[in-house]
């Protein structure tokens, strides 16, 4: 048996969250995402093409929030140092220096959401990366 053949429509990564506010505040005004669906206590914000990242008041989720965050959000951009003069002007937290990842062939920078979701945003240094 295979899976069914039909088209993916969006693809949603879901964060839990304990203030869904403060949260919807960075990724609306700090990361200019734009809300593509409003379920209340979820709201679902598109990122480029088929990718969302959801955000979820972990009261009402199917998970709940966590001091561990072993999850990473990364968003691949055309102007790696553009994003980064722009993090390092809101003084994001755990803003790291920009590093280059030459077996990956990247160019990339990570900080964190206001709950501590990690956050890397990268370039490709090569075509195929």
């Amino acid at each position: 048996m295979t899976p069914p053949k039909t088209r993916v429509q969006k693809v949603i990564t879901f964060f839990y969250y304990h203030d869904l506010t403060r949260a919807m505040e960075f990724y609306e005004q700090v990361m200019g995402l734009t809300l593509a669906i409003d379920q209340g206590w979820c709201k679902i914000y598109h990122i480029g093409g088929a990718a969302h990242v959801g955000l979820v008041d972990q009261a009402r989720g199917m998970q709940k929030a966590s001091a561990q965050k072993p999850v990473q959000l990364c968003i691949r951009v055309e102007d790696v140092d553009a994003w980064y003069d722009y993090a390092s002007v809101c003084a994001l937290d755990n803003l790291s220096d920009m590093f280059e990842n030459d077996a990956l062939g990247i160019r990339a920078f990570v900080f964190n959401d206001p709950e501590g979701y990690q956050i890397e945003i990268q370039s490709a240094t090569r075509e195929g990366s």
